[in-house]
């Protein structure tokens, strides 16, 4: 099928537009900015980019062969007072675009409104879905509470919170019930509404099995994360104090944190359906969402699948679109050198570790393993397999390849020392530079003390590598 997609680099519509590529479906991307189309599907086959701003109106038009669209669109972070007006202005130029089409079916996905008292973001959110109402085509909403999934808002903000905060004393709003669901269970709900008439000019709410309070949920991610936490709630503190001590707190803008905390003030519980057993759909726990949204991609089973999914032919070639490294709540360290010669600058990077070692501060690098034995890690001692050739799943040093693509010219390393935290370590040669960036996603307080303890010596370290791979 021709599936229209807006929203593309958002987060839902990113992953969506993966999914329905890998069932083989056609697809058109509306963005706004050609320059920001995400790398995992800029290269992909069988996908078009349309470069429209829907707060905008110009002479763009979809293609009238469009069978299914999606409208992934909402504007709440933009703007904390008229997000209501931009997000039904974007509504209803779409519609006016849509409805030129032959499309047979939007589906749309929205919040949960059950509650007599709705907040802004979720009065917005009906109203858009109102607005989206056509006599050509068919209207699938599906309104959704919190998503759980590394990099949405929601997720990222109660990670934030969880672990930079061993104590907390945090407003009334925690006691608020809602119904959590995993990103993966949204993107089934999304994928398998496509053509089901059953599904045709209604609403569903869609959801995880538990209702939890905002507290539950922040003690039950700190007990996934193996981490201790004390919740202390003060009786009165007013909407805009809230937003400041989320401000603070957290990585969010100050517009967010005002949407967010005006929806956290009320109720989120699905209404009974049978959407589940219609479309086949088990969500998980909220637990074993955060879990997921945890699992660590240098494990051996995901080593595997990833070797697997080569063999077979699974990604056509294309696994670094489908490695990413992660981007929010983590410590960053990017060096960039021009390249005088890329073939040495290749090999230079293909032969790092093992005997060759680590070109510059080797005496470092050697301290840092031996600390790591220290604590029982695997240190220095495991080398390199090979002397020249790395595939994913090498050992190499403290470090598992997760991926060593020379035709992409990128190198992705996973640490496996002991570390209050995850680490990454990656080169890529693009446009006649080396772009060298060690990421750190820590993990409570010890995380973030570490990362700061081992800052200065980054300073030289890291210079000192990228100067040895690009310089002869």
């Amino acid at each position: 099928m021709k599936i229209l997609i807006t929203g593309t680099t958002g987060y839902i519509a990113k992953r969506l537009v993966l999914r329905l590529l890998d069932q083989g479906h056609q697809l058109v991307c509306c963005v706004r900015d050609l320059q920001r189309i995400p790398d995992e599907i800029e290269s992909r086959d069988h996908i078009e980019f349309i470069k429209i701003d829907f707060l905008r109106p110009a002479a763009v038009t979809f293609p009238s062969d469009i069978d299914i669209a999606y409208y992934l669109i909402h504007s709440m972070a933009s703007s904390a007072t008229d997000f209501q007006q931009l997000e039904l202005q974007c509504a209803t130029y779409f519609k006016k675009l849509l409805e030129a089409t032959d499309c047979l079916q939007l589906i749309y996905l929205s919040g949960i409104v059950n509650e007599s008292s709705l907040s802004k973001h979720l009065q917005s959110r009906f109203a858009v879905e109102k607005a989206l109402q056509s006599d050509q085509y068919a209207l699938t909403t599906f309104r959704a509470g919190i998503i759980v999934g590394s990099g949405s808002a929601s997720f990222e903000i109660i990670r934030d919170i969880v672990e930079k905060l061993p104590l907390m004393v945090a407003p009334k709003w925690l006691h608020t019930k809602t119904q959590p669901i995993a990103i993966r269970d949204v993107l089934s709900f999304l994928e398998k509404a496509i053509a089901r008439e059953e599904t045709y000019n209604t609403s569903f709410d869609i959801c995880g099995p538990e209702i939890l309070t905002y507290k539950e949920m922040l003690l039950q991610f700190a007990a996934v994360r193996g981490l201790r936490r004390f919740i202390f709630i003060l009786p009165v503190l007013t909407p805009r104090l809230s937003s400041y001590w989320l401000y603070f707190v957290t990585t969010t803008s100050f517009n967010l944190a005002q949407a967010l905390v005006d929806s956290m003030k009320v109720p989120v519980i699905a209404r009974p359906s049978t959407i589940n057993q219609l479309l086949d759909i088990h969500p998980i726990s909220y637990k074993e969402a955060v879990a997921l949204a945890f699992q660590k991609i240098a494990q051996n089973a995901v080593i595997s699948s990833w070797k697997d999914a080569i063999s077979s032919g699974v990604f056509k070639d294309q696994l670094a679109t489908h490695i990413q490294v992660p981007h929010f709540g983590c410590f960053k360290d990017l060096q960039v050198a021009p390249v005088i010669d890329e073939t040495y600058t290749l090999h230079k990077i293909w032969t790092i570790g093992g005997k060759n070692g680590w070109y510059r501060y080797n005496s470092l690098w050697k301290l840092r393993g031996i600390i790591d034995k220290l604590f029982g890690g695997v240190g220095l001692r495991r080398g390199r397999t090979h002397s020249t050739y790395l595939e994913p799943g090498d050992p190499l040093d403290f470090w598992r390849v997760i991926l060593a693509d020379k035709s992409q010219k990128r190198l992705l390393l996973f640490a496996e020392m002991k570390l209050p935290g995850e680490a990454w370590l990656e080169f890529k040669i693009a446009k006649n530079k080396l772009y060298q960036r060690a990421v750190f996603r820590p993990k409570g307080i010890w995380g973030r003390l570490y990362w700061f303890a081992v800052a200065p010596f980054h300073l030289f370290v890291f210079k000192g590598l990228i100067n040895a791979l690009t310089k002869k």
